[in-house]
């Protein structure tokens, strides 16, 4: 049987881009439909999946707010340049 124990380091979902919440969210996904955790362990991935699919929505949500020019550039963990621009590409 596979070892699908959760990690035992999880990173601050904020410090997360959207690619790294999305690929840990999809691990999380795998993992509970495996059916192989204890119920504790399955409580804990299904909350830290509702954040990180909150997290992603937010960084979707936007970017979709920047391609419609509704909102100002800049995203979840986005840095500000002193000409307050975003640091993100």
């Amino acid at each position: 049987m596979a070892d699908l124990k959760p990690p035992s380091t999880e990173r601050p979902i904020e410090d997360l881009t959207y690619e790294q919440a999305r690929d840990e969210l999809v691990t999380i996904v795998s993992q509970l439909e495996a059916g192989q955790l204890p119920l504790e362990d399955s409580l804990r991935l299904w909350e830290r999946g509702e954040a990180l699919a909150a997290h992603c929505s937010t960084w979707l949500d936007q970017a979709e707010a920047r391609l419609t020019g509704d909102a100002p550039a800049s995203a979840p963990g986005a840095k500000a340049n002193a000409d307050g621009e975003s640091d993100e590409a």
